[in-house]
């Protein structure tokens, strides 16, 4: 039986991946890209709430009692794990699920400025220039401008991370939470998972930051945009320029 739940979120292109990268390099933890889990969960809802089909046949304790068997189903391969950490950005709009389902869980929320996170986005879409990936509409994929509105509106993967990020930090579960800074974890890796297992209660683990290994290559190849999940082997932080209009960018830092 699974021993703990704990659970990443936060922004997009903020670390996620390069955290989950590092945790599963922990014999005792599980740690991907954001699973299905949540998606799942909110499918279950939707047709067992107020205007579905089978809504009657439903109380909450049911409700509940399937939403905690998602978890336990889907994870079912790793149930040997000490720690599973399930990873969805959706995560901090749930967390008055989360604390119906799980006792004592924590959420890593991987944050970033706004505007490297826009930077980023842009820097995966230029590197794919003949995959028209499912990322954008044939609308907003026109210009750089209209890919930036069209990912930072309300809508859209950081606007909407972003809102739901407020929504934990200032709710009544925020001591749920732990933020951390893409730049912290790329220039201190040894310090902030110090942080994290602390966080989490658990004894630390000697990670190797010059051999981290993990990629969805399959996953990205679907969305077209290839590159989106992979981390470099070595974690380090690399200053460099922006790729975005100087205006733009400061727009995007500035606007969230």
């Amino acid at each position: 039986m699974l021993k703990k739940f704990n659970f990443i979120s936060g922004l997009p292109r903020s670390g996620s991946t390069l955290l989950a990268g590092i945790l599963r390099q922990n014999p005792g933890f599980h740690a991907a890209m954001s699973s299905p889990a949540a998606a799942l969960m909110q499918g279950c809802l939707e047709l067992m709430g107020a205007g579905g089909e089978f809504q009657p046949f439903f109380d909450t304790v049911k409700r509940k009692t399937i939403c905690k068997a998602i978890f336990l189903s889907y994870y079912q391969e790793q149930s040997n794990m000490e720690v599973i950490f399930d990873t969805n950005r959706v995560w901090t709009a749930r967390l008055h699920q989360l604390v119906e389902l799980f006792d004592n869980f924590k959420v890593i929320c991987c944050v970033r400025n706004p505007a490297w996170v826009m930077d980023s986005f842009e820097s995966i879409y230029r590197k794919n220039p003949f995959d028209y990936s499912r990322m954008f509409s044939p609308q907003n994929r026109q210009t750089v401008y209209t890919r930036c509105e069209a990912i930072v509106g309300f809508s859209g993967p950081l606007g909407s991370a972003w809102t739901a990020l407020k929504e934990a930090y200032y709710g009544e579960y925020s001591d749920k939470l732990l933020l951390i800074d893409y730049d912290l974890l790329t220039q201190h890796p040894k310090r902030t998972m110090e942080l994290i297992y602390q966080f989490i209660d658990k004894t630390p683990f000697q990670h190797d930051f010059n051999n981290v290994d993990y990629a969805e290559g399959e996953f990205d190849e679907m969305l077209g945009v290839k590159g989106l999940h992979s981390v470099k082997r070595k974690v380090e932080f690399k200053p460099r320029r922006s790729i975005l209009p100087p205006e733009l960018f400061h727009r995007c830092r500035d606007r969230l």
